[in-house]
């Protein structure tokens, strides 16, 4: 197993994307499956993996994907007469969580260095959400920009942080989240139109950068991630379950919820008809409205 798992990712990694992934995998993979032949790679084998991992069952299941396409591509290779099955645990169900518009501006709020504080209305006597202070004002502006992004358009982490000037044309307001010279993946990355309210703090933001300088960047050099700051900002913000990946979340139920066509949103989102309607497709107004009308 060790040389088969040694070989998938020496061969296949610098092919993909995010070879980095697949490293990690492997690694966690090996250490487990060390000494092991291919044979002995059984349903039980699985299961005493997913035990010992200590992981959640979406990592897990990830995992022994990575498991699963390195016997494969050994198989494919000639390097064994058979392949053998791998047995992934079920799916986890899909993250629902997203955000308000309240929480929406409470989060960048906070990423631009403001605190709240959850207070009592004497008049109403409803808790609300307050401005506390402001512990830091220097903020840098990429995160802000970031999250105006993620809600905006909804594309993935990822693409954010790698989409350079030379793909957003302000003029025609376009983005275009697909790299040049780049090999398309399944997770696919859109070709849209700029939102106007986006479009105002994109001209500001490229007053600050140049051609081929990254968007969401410190001095035209992409960041490596946005994982601490976005997580100090969401604690400024009191909000809790939230991920940079909850902002993709957000832009769907939004679309959702503004009765946006399903072919649309699922173009826009760079997502499938199929998958959006599954996961979001609640959200929409006309959701089962012609069930419910037809008791009159």
């Amino acid at each position: 197993m060790t040389d088969i798992l040694a070989d998938y990712a020496e061969e296949h990694g610098p092919q993909i994307s995010a070879p980095w992934r697949v490293a990690y995998a492997v690694r966690g993979l090996t250490a487990h499956f060390e000494g092991l032949t291919v044979a002995e790679v059984t349903k039980e084998a699985c299961r005493r993996y997913a035990t010992a991992r200590g992981r959640s069952a979406g990592t897990v299941r990830r995992e022994l994907g990575v498991l699963r396409a390195a016997i494969n591509h050994a198989h494919g290779e000639g390097r064994l007469t058979r392949s053998v099955v791998v047995h992934l645990p079920d799916p986890p169900e899909p993250r629902s969580r997203w955000l308000t518009r309240n929480e929406a501006a409470r989060l960048v709020a906070g990423a631009l260095g403001f605190t709240f504080v959850l207070c009592s209305d004497l008049r109403t006597r409803r808790e609300k959400w307050v401005i506390w202070d402001r512990v830091n004002a220097n903020a840098r502006l990429h995160l802000p920009l970031f999250i105006l992004l993620g809600l905006y358009t909804g594309a993935r982490k990822e693409a954010i942080l790698s989409l350079r000037w030379s793909q957003v044309d302000l003029v025609a307001r376009r983005i275009n989240y697909n790299v040049p010279g780049s090999r398309q993946t399944k997770k696919r990355r859109a070709h849209i139109p700029i939102p106007a309210k986006l479009l105002t703090h994109l001209r500001q933001a490229s007053r600050r950068g140049v051609e081929m300088s990254f968007v969401v960047g410190i001095g035209g050099k992409r960041i490596g991630d946005v994982k601490r700051g976005f997580a100090r900002a969401c604690h400024r913000a009191g909000l809790k379950r939230v991920t940079p990946h909850t902002l993709r979340h957000t832009a769907a139920t939004w679309l959702m919820q503004r009765g946006v066509n399903v072919w649309d949103a699922a173009g826009y989102l760079g997502m499938s008809p199929e998958t959006l309607q599954k996961v979001y497709g609640h959200h929409h107004p006309d959701y089962l409205k012609s069930a419910a009308e037809a008791y009159g």
